[in-house]
């Protein structure tokens, strides 16, 4: 049996609360989206990130990257972007229209990377090689010591646009959601 039908507010609120919780939680299924942009050569990239952070009041999404990155210079080139959420418990799709701003250095990426530098994941921006770069063998991966500075940058996506899809046996539903607009589709 289906959930009662939200209304166009509180599903605008259930998806930023959502985006919120899966900042923190590893297990939430929005955590890991993909994220879509344009390459340098002109042709489709996706990949996926890792949430970082949500703001509802801003309508802003972070996620970091090695400054080396291919997406960098990708989203330089191009800043605008697609993210596709998946939830299987909400049997909800997001696709997320953003402009991205890469943040190289400064205050935010200071402060970001003082909560994550004594972290596992600090060896992600401490990497001799940049991302993508050709090895003599797999296990060249792991060997090598950390270079001196980091590499971190804060990727900031102003969503612009949310396309909102709910699978359900009583019939689907599709919305498109600006800040200020909500548009029902055809599923």
């Amino acid at each position: 049996m289906d959930t009662p039908l939200l209304s166009e507010s509180e599903i605008r609120h259930r998806i930023w609360q959502e985006l919120q919780r899966a900042v923190p939680d590893r297990h939430h299924e929005w955590r890991t989206p993909v994220l879509a942009t344009l390459g340098v050569d002109g042709a489709p990239q996706a990949r996926t990130v890792v949430l970082r952070h949500a703001d509802a009041g801003q309508a802003v999404l972070h996620i970091y990257t090695d400054s080396r990155s291919p997406k960098v210079a990708e989203l330089e080139a191009a800043p605008q972007v697609s993210l596709v959420f998946w939830s299987k418990r909400l049997s909800w799709q997001l696709r997320v229209r953003a402009q991205a701003t890469v943040v190289r250095s400064g205050p935010e990426v200071d402060a970001v990377w003082a909560r994550i530098s004594t972290s596992a994941a600090a060896g992600d921006y401490l990497s001799a090689q940049a991302p993508g770069a050709a090895l003599e063998a797999a296990a060249d991966a792991r060997a090598g010591s950390p270079g001196g500075a980091h590499h971190l940058a804060l990727i900031k996506l102003q969503v612009h646009e949310i396309d909102w899809l709910e699978l359900a046996r009583s019939g689907h539903r599709r919305a498109s959601l600006t800040r200020t607009k909500w548009t029902w589709r055809v599923p």
